[in-house]
């Protein structure tokens, strides 16, 4: 089934018009699809065409498991299969992926080809380092079953490689095990950002699962303070007999006014969601959905934003505290303003040519819009303060980086692109992203 639609990344921006494709079969659609797109959830461009001509395979009604084997907890399933899915089919099972983003309103595919990383990377990677197998359809038209031992250089081109180095149909990865289906957590406030480094620091020495959410609006020694969280997931004995019930989940049911969210509001709301932790540490026992993708309780949350629209800026810095301050310093003399902002430690880099985290802490901030102009300027003085660092972005949040800072803070993309020209001579396979960051050709 094709439609022509208006399309946008989870920022709302830019908007396309776009030739959207459905099909169960993905292998027989993606002989005329330029482009596929899971569920929507990369933040930019990612999952839009060049031309509105170009057609777009949409992937979610391609989700059928093939196969899973209990006492291997290995998965084979199509491309489409989203995260959600498999959290409620095999949670109950005691399974689940060893790598979880931070929406769980993603598909296998888009999974691979952002090589997802969640609060655990400093122990267990990126989402590649789990996936086994891969068939995939590259744009000489071939369906190729790639993985470490064939077709190497395509699989490790493709673990991040934005969907550009052909249409993935199947997945095949290393589910994990797990003792009970909640989550173990602590959390504790610190004043300052050092605390916080400090903090963070020390739980992933310990723990499996760390993150912090830090206040972007308070100046001075106040800046960048902010609620410490670990997890793990609990043991049979801490467990309650009854699994957890499923968050009631809400709907924004209109877009708010264009301005709404501003350094104003954006400051009254860090202020008050900093005062409600208590001073003490807490410990509890919280279902999965809490923990891992709290914003999902609202379904169509980037409405707040307004028409128009939002960017996420994700980066990755060396881990110390004052380059985190000098990027803050320099975020707020930009007029730039944030809620939802996350620091996270990382591990090594993947695998991937393209995965995007490698050894520092990662932030990423959502940051309301004027309009495009907008949002360049911001992203052009922040790169020049990541790249000056050593530092570069996520093609997965991005929306406006140009291509000689992805060229300068990727160094394996000359590599990905010979490869990837290798198996798609003509350039079929594109997106708006592809072109926009110089990663293939218009």
């Amino acid at each position: 089934m094709k439609s022509s639609v208006q399309l946008s990344g989870w920022g709302r921006h830019p908007w396309q018009p776009t030739l959207l494709s459905h099909s169960e079969s993905l292998e027989a659609a993606s002989q005329t699809a330029r482009l596929a797109r899971g569920l929507g959830r990369a933040y930019g461009d990612a999952a839009l065409p060049v031309d509105t001509q170009d057609e777009v395979l949409a992937t979610r009604w391609a989700d059928r498991i093939l196969r899973f084997d209990p006492e291997t907890a290995v998965l084979r399933a199509e491309a489409g299969l989203s995260l959600g899915e498999l959290y409620r089919l095999l949670l109950p099972r005691g399974f689940f992926t060893p790598v979880a983003p931070g929406t769980r309103h993603v598909t296998l595919g888009g999974m691979v080809a952002s090589d997802i990383h969640g609060k655990n990377h400093h122990v267990a990677g990126t989402f590649g380092r789990h996936v086994r197998a891969l068939r995939i359809r590259v744009g000489d038209g071939r369906v190729l079953e790639c993985s470490r031992q064939q077709h190497a250089e395509l699989f490790f081109a493709t673990l991040g490689g934005m969907g550009l180095t052909g249409h993935i149909l199947e997945v095949e990865a290393q589910l994990e095990r797990v003792a009970s289906p909640w989550i173990y957590e602590e959390s504790e406030r610190k004043d300052t950002l050092e605390e916080v480094f400090i903090s963070l620091r020390e739980a992933s020495a310990h723990w499996p699962m760390t993150v912090a959410w830090i206040d972007t609006s308070s100046r001075g020694s106040r800046m960048g303070r902010g609620i410490i969280m670990r997890g793990r997931w609990a043991t049979a004995d801490e467990a309650p007999v009854t699994p957890p019930r499923h968050n009631p989940r809400m709907r924004m049911p209109l877009d708010f006014p264009n301005g709404m969210v501003n350094p104003w509001t954006i400051g009254a709301l860090n202020r008050a969601w900093f005062a409600k932790h208590p001073r003490k540490p807490v410990q509890h026992l919280v279902a999965p959905e809490s923990f891992f993708w709290i914003l999902d309780m609202v379904d169509d949350w980037n409405r707040v934003f307004g028409r128009n629209g939002f960017t996420q800026y994700q980066c990755v810095l060396p881990s110390d505290a004052g380059v985190f301050r000098g990027f803050l310093e320099l975020f707020q003399r930009l007029g730039a303003c944030s809620f939802v902002t996350v620091l996270k430690d990382c591990g090594e880099q993947g695998e991937g040519l393209l995965s995007f985290p490698k050894t520092g802490s990662t932030i990423a901030v959502d940051i309301p819009l004027r309009d495009g102009a907008h949002g360049l300027r911001l992203t052009d003085a922040l790169n020049e303060y990541v790249l000056g660092h050593g530092g570069r972005v996520y093609l997965a949040k991005d929306t406006f980086s140009r291509p000689e800072h992805i060229a300068a803070m990727y160094p394996r993309l000359a590599e990905w692109r010979e490869i990837r020209d290798r198996y798609d001579p003509s350039g079929r396979i594109r997106s708006a992203l592809g072109v926009r960051c110089g990663l293939c050709a218009p």
